[in-house]
């Protein structure tokens, strides 16, 4: 299911419910699958680029992988904002 905001082949896969500025990680609650070296995109009101997965946490704790329901940590190379949408491209 493609999204207009993301491209055509991006599919949503989570919403950003945090950003901890000083260390360039966001919160995101994830819909779908999401594992080191995916490609993605953040879409928001002010907030569209793209980055590659480098690192996954959940619970402080490294991880290769996570799913559906998973509340993770990863590293952004730049600014998101709560509400921010999260896609697999």
């Amino acid at each position: 299911m493609a999204d207009t905001n993301a491209g055509e082949n991006a599919k949503k896969i989570g919403v950003i419910t945090h950003y901890y500025g000083k260390i360039g990680v966001a919160a995101v609650k994830l819909e779908d699958s999401l594992k080191v070296g995916d490609k993605v995109r953040f879409v928001g009101n002010t907030t569209d680029f793209e980055d590659v997965i480098k690192s996954i946490q959940i619970e402080h704790g490294p991880v290769d992988e996570a799913g559906f329901g998973d509340e993770v940590g990863i590293r952004v190379r730049d600014k998101v904002r709560d509400g921010d949408r999260l896609y697999l491209i």
